[in-house]
């Protein structure tokens, strides 16, 4: 391409196909609201407007994004995948704005939400110290942790659609970053038996599980130890397995994120040399990974890590 060309004023036919900022994020809003009214009334606009702006979306990008009916706007495929684009597009303008700014100001440094997607243990007990480091180094940056079970698509998911900058995530071979994310193993966490403290044969308990605690590979293993008997309960979160044990209800096999802050009365026995473990890491988009927020988050979870 030449300079001239470079330079060379859009088309006309190209420009009226381009999406505007306004429209996408009237198409967010009806994604989010599922509907047009409730879209207006969260944007201050009004119905027609934001039928009209649909409308005019969906001739740009030539398919039906919403089936309209008495309940609501529903996403088709179509809308589910652009609504996430979207989100994505107005998140890189936020991010050029902000960055600009700190260019402007010769500070090297931003000021804004860092939207963080984490499952429950990481939240509790791996992100407040970093987050305490990324705050004082810069004070502009406000996180803003959403807890997500990491169940389907998880935290990664949060991060494909738009709604969340990093996720921290269980990812590792057996669970691969997801396409079109970057991401990297920050720490590995063994799994131990947790049971009562001074129980005299704690294989011989019933086990006490929940949801979220089921890494393939870990499964895998679970599956070559005769002695793992079938889940008696399953809860909702590694706290709940945690406070059974502690009254005598049964064993469980964690991982060590889930064990800091373990309530008395609990016992945790190393599974030996073959244990399972837990990768966690974090993955972002690869627009936002060279963004100072990101990468100074990155870097914090790095040194939390030990390097990893």
């Amino acid at each position: 391409m030449t300079a001239a060309q470079a330079a060379a004023p859009v088309s006309a036919a190209s420009a009226a196909t381009d999406l505007a900022p306004h429209e996408l994020r009237i198409l967010v809003a009806v994604d989010r609201e599922r509907g047009f009214s409730a879209a207006a009334k969260a944007l201050g606009l009004t119905q027609s407007a934001v039928s009209h702006s649909i409308r005019g979306t969906e001739r740009k990008v030539g398919a039906v994004l919403f089936e309209r009916g008495r309940k609501g706007a529903t996403p088709t495929a179509a809308g589910a995948t652009a609504a996430a684009h979207a989100r994505r597009v107005l998140r890189l303008l936020d991010t050029l704005a902000a960055e600009a700014r700190g260019a402007g100001q010769g500070t090297g440094t931003v000021a804004g939400v860092l939207r963080i997607a984490a499952f429950r243990s990481v939240a509790l007990y791996l992100l407040p110290p970093v987050l305490e480091r990324l705050t004082a180094r810069h004070p502009g940056i406000e996180p803003e942790v959403r807890v997500v079970r990491e169940l389907g698509a998880g935290t990664a998911g949060e991060v494909a659609e738009g709604r969340a900058d990093v996720g921290i995530a269980t990812i590792g071979a057996s669970s691969p970053v997801p396409a079109g994310l970057i991401g990297d193993v920050l720490i590995e966490e063994p799994y131990s038996l947790v049971h009562p403290a001074g129980h005299p044969d704690p294989r011989s308990l019933p086990l006490v599980d929940w949801h979220e605690n089921c890494g393939s590979y870990t499964r895998a293993w679970w599956a070559g130890q005769d002695w793992i008997p079938k889940a008696t309960v399953l809860t909702e979160d590694d706290g709940a397995v945690l406070s059974m044990v502690s009254r005598g209800l049964g064993m469980a096999i964690m991982p060590g994120l889930s064990l800091n802050g373990a309530p008395d009365g609990i016992e945790i026995t190393d599974l030996g040399p073959e244990r399972p473990s837990r990768s966690v890491g974090y993955v972002t988009t690869p627009e936002l990974a060279s963004s100072v927020a990101v990468r100074a988050l990155i870097r914090e979870l790095r040194a939390a890590g030990g390097g990893a």
